[in-house]
């Protein structure tokens, strides 16, 4: 929503307020985000299967829920383009 600012007979409108996410966030973090939701939705899946016991219960999701919390969402977070990286040292 913009922001109505009224001057002398003239109504000026302010700019939207952009996400501060836009900045620093391209497709690659989005899809890398995607990723991880994905690999935790599994793992939780994995970790459900009865019995409680099976191989898949105590040994892959585990290793699946580590690799998208330890790994994915941070890649997530921390990756930056070389284009962002390339404008913000100019």
């Amino acid at each position: 929503m913009s922001k109505v600012v009224k001057t002398k007979g003239k109504v000026a409108r302010k700019a939207p307020i952009e996400s501060p996410f836009r900045i620093y966030w391209d497709k690659t973090n989005y899809i890398l985000f995607a990723l991880g939701v994905l690999l935790s939705i599994v793992g939780y899946y994995l970790l459900s299967v009865k019995p409680w016991d099976s191989s898949a219960s105590l040994v892959i999701s585990p290793v699946i829920l580590f690799i998208a919390y330890a790994v994915v969402f941070p890649a997530a977070i921390f990756y930056k383009s070389k284009e962002l990286k390339q404008e913000e040292t100019a």
